[in-house]
């Protein structure tokens, strides 16, 4: 299990991180989730010994990041944003490099190294010089050396940036692969690798937590009015005065042309038992109704949501912007009084 305590990172009087807390169960795929500059790779580089904290703690199976850290990145593999890869040197003979680093046994690198360039697909470029690989072939030796010296954890940040569709499909597959074997925190901000591999979210915004649940959960915890889309053959005005006539509809939001005499409308309803009336209602009106869906909340709409700056962040910021700026004034003062007394 990892465990993350009241985890805080400054740069000077900067916060990059603030006070964030989750944990992470064995063989789970966590996703961490946030828009570009929310501090996950600050996180990741905190967790994995990269980098020190400010405040807080890091426990990997018990064992404390700063107290033990040794102990907690033998347990530890980690894929980086950008591979760590030495790109004058061959593929195979890096993670044979890679793995004396981390301290694999002598007799058991050349069948680890194997094993992870036949797992990652590499096994036909390991006599080819990495700088001369294409990008994705560079992430895959990155990944091929966090799995050297069978870790317990991975932590994968930003491993699909980059990468062609196909090769997305792939890390996918592998992550899923690897999850029976190994606890994996996934850092991203793209939406649909979240979805693809991960049932549980961590969601960061601004260098805070803003959310740590399942995603159906907090897909589930939007809430709001219930919205149907309804797509209708029959003139606008006349449809729209239908669909409000009928009882349990509490406005249109939304009307798409989509072809001649065929619009879409998103309508908000106070029940979805509401479709059966408004479609009598537009059928006996002689307005053909040709599609009918609900409109649930995504991991985008919570995303969006969760991210969006507040207004107490705002103005946060502004008495920051502020407050530096008389600082510098204050000491542009002090200096041009200097200056003149000299």
């Amino acid at each position: 299990m990892v465990e993350i305590k009241n985890l805080t990172k400054y740069y000077g009087s900067n916060p990059a991180v603030q006070d964030i807390s989750f944990t992470v169960g064995d063989h789970e795929v966590l996703g961490f989730l946030g828009p570009n500059g929310a501090g996950k790779s600050t996180t990741m580089n905190m967790i994995t010994g990269c980098l020190p904290s400010t405040s807080g703690t890091v426990l990997v199976d018990g064992y404390d990041i700063a107290k033990d850290p040794l102990e907690v990145k033998r347990r530890i593999g980690y894929l980086p944003e950008l591979p760590p890869v030495y790109t004058d040197m061959r593929v195979r003979d890096y993670l044979m490099f890679a793995a004396g680093l981390k301290g694999v046994p002598r007799d058991k690198r050349e069948k680890q190294v194997k094993d992870a360039m036949e797992r990652l697909h590499i096994t036909d470029v390991q006599k080819r010089i990495i700088g001369n690989l294409s990008k994705g072939y560079r992430q895959r030796v990155g990944f091929a050396q966090a799995l050297l010296g069978s870790p317990k954890f991975l932590i994968l940040d930003e491993p699909t940036v980059g990468l062609d569709p196909k090769q997305v499909m792939e890390v996918r597959r592998l992550i899923k692969e690897l999850a029976k074997d190994h606890t994996i925190i996934f850092s991203t901000h793209i939406l649909a690798e979240v979805t693809a591999v991960c049932e549980r979210v961590v969601i960061i915004s601004q260098g805070r937590i803003r959310a740590v649940d399942t995603i159906e959960n907090l897909e589930n915890s939007i809430g709001g009015e219930k919205q149907l889309r309804l797509k209708i053959e029959g003139e606008i005005t006349k449809v729209t005065d239908i669909i409000n006539g009928v009882e349990g509809v509490t406005g249109i939001s939304e009307v798409e042309y989509e072809s001649d005499g065929v619009s879409s409308f998103t309508v908000s309803v106070k029940s979805e038992d509401v479709r059966k009336p408004m479609m009598a209602a537009l059928i006996a009106e002689d307005c053909m109704v040709l599609e009918v869906t609900a409109v649930h909340a995504n991991l985008e709409d919570v995303f969006v949501r969760l991210t969006a700056p507040s207004r107490a962040d705002a103005l946060a910021d502004l008495n920051r912007e502020l407050t530096a700026a008389r600082e510098a004034e204050k000491a542009a003062d002090a200096e041009s009084g200097k200056e003149a007394d000299d």
